[in-house]
């Protein structure tokens, strides 16, 4: 099977069915007598697996290691292992959206809070957001980013929202300043 049938059976494009040959994800195809390549039956039940697992998150790394030792071990103990990482990525999946909905809650605490202060005139003073403590899911270390735990300060907003909290502030200040004027010259 020609490179061109196979992208047709599998709905990949042939730079990507290329690419997952030489990161060693697809056995390398045989190439005839004018040089293409020649691709057996297993390439399509291959790549579709592999299109199924990124479907489901996994990376082309973990990919590698369970398709490198997939024909050396009994099938009990390869469907033991395939188990465990289902398993594994369903943890992760529970993780990040044990974050997304911290997440969730913090900006809509952010932005009630700065919907009361442009109320009042007031510009949003980072310091007084306390952001929900966030838990670590795994024991692995990462460096922290801008955003640590518990109360923000006023560098840890981006600029950019700093930026439009104080522009919006400034502008509604001149706005009003405007309206005092031509209301007293038109009291005038």
């Amino acid at each position: 099977m020609k490179i061109g049938e196979l992208a047709a059976a599998t709905g990949l494009a042939p730079s990507a069915i290329r690419f997952y040959e030489q990161s060693g994800l697809l056995p390398a195809a045989e190439r005839s007598a004018n040089g293409y390549r020649s691709y057996s039956a297993d390439a399509v039940e291959r790549l579709r697996y592999i299109q199924l697992a990124q479907a489901l998150g996994f990376t082309l790394d973990t990919l590698r290691a369970g398709l490198i030792t997939r024909g050396a071990r009994p099938k009990d103990e390869m469907h033991d292992e395939m188990l465990q990482r289902l398993d594994t990525r369903l943890v992760e999946i529970d993780h990040m959206l044990a974050t997304l909905r911290t997440q969730r809650k913090d900006l809509l605490t952010v932005r009630e809070q700065m919907v009361a202060s442009w109320a009042d005139g007031q510009c949003l003073d980072p310091a007084s957001v306390a952001l929900t403590p966030r838990r670590r899911p795994r024991p692995r270390p990462r460096r922290r980013g801008r955003h640590g735990a518990g109360r923000m300060d006023a560098m840890s907003l981006p600029s950019s929202l700093r930026l439009a909290t104080c522009r919006w502030h400034a502008a509604t200040r001149r706005q009003a300043t405007r309206d005092r004027i031509i209301g007293g010259l038109a009291s005038a």
